[in-house]
């Protein structure tokens, strides 16, 4: 149930903009923007699910690589046998894409690769990969820019609206300025982009936001938890 904003630039040499929204369960631990895997991957650093040691979010910035990964509705039973996704993601930033059937549940991986992005959607029955146009794309639990998204119908154009100025600015504010006028939406609202997904028989909340420019230069990548999860306080980026 997490949300990814990505702004793709008709110019290669321009940075790809993305704003990641992390929902899980809050039992569930996890460890901030680290080099948390030295020996298999040494250079990445990311968001790590201590459970399973994997990655929802990682990076390679000498490579210019980023990808992170949101669940997707998929036709495996929710207690079916399935692998951690989140060595997908360390997969994807070392540059090995989801390819065949992955035997994990179902999955939307946004990986930015350079100027390129392409998602690889996989229901646990087919797996199709996309190559994003320039503009401004918005993915949560179905397909990309999917106007039965509720969070996606309502705000997609406000984050479209706001880009232009992430351009003139060199930072994403303006993208935080959008999330947080989402949250005046409630938490439990299906247009809530910060969410409590617990009247949805789903023990996830919004923890944490990820924010993340990568450019020529490399990758500029920021984090910050939400002091009470799928409640929004403007954290502080570092």
């Amino acid at each position: 149930m997490c949300t990814v904003v990505v702004q793709v630039p008709a110019d290669p040499s321009h940075p790809v903009r993305l704003l990641a929204v992390r929902d899980e369960d809050p039992s569930r631990a996890w460890d901030p923007v680290g080099p948390w895997w030295p020996t298999t991957h040494p250079g990445v650093v990311g968001v790590r699910d201590r459970r399973a040691g994997g990655a929802w979010l990682a990076a390679d910035g000498d490579e210019r690589r980023l990808a992170v990964i949101l669940n997707r509705a998929d036709v495996l039973a929710d207690d079916a046998p399935a692998e951690s996704r989140g060595r997908i993601v360390l997969d994807a930033v070392a540059g090995v894409p989801p390819t065949g059937a992955p035997p994990t549940h179902g999955f939307n991986l946004v990986d930015v690769s350079g100027g390129r992005v392409r998602i690889s959607m996989w229901d646990a029955a087919t797996l199709r990969t996309a190559r994003l146009a320039p503009g401004t794309h918005m993915i949560a639990h179905d397909d990309v820019d999917d106007p039965r998204t509720a969070r996606i119908r309502r705000w997609l154009g406000a984050f479209a609206a706001a880009a232009p100025e992430l351009e003139a600015r060199g930072d994403l504010r303006p993208w935080l300025d959008v999330l947080q006028d989402t949250a005046a939406t409630a938490a439990t609202d299906d247009e809530a982009i910060i969410r409590d997904n617990r009247p949805s028989g789903i023990p996830t909340l919004s923890l944490l936001v990820c924010t993340a420019s990568i450019g020529p230069d490399g990758i500029d990548l920021e984090y910050g938890a939400l002091d009470v999860p799928g409640e929004w306080n403007r954290p502080e980026m570092a």
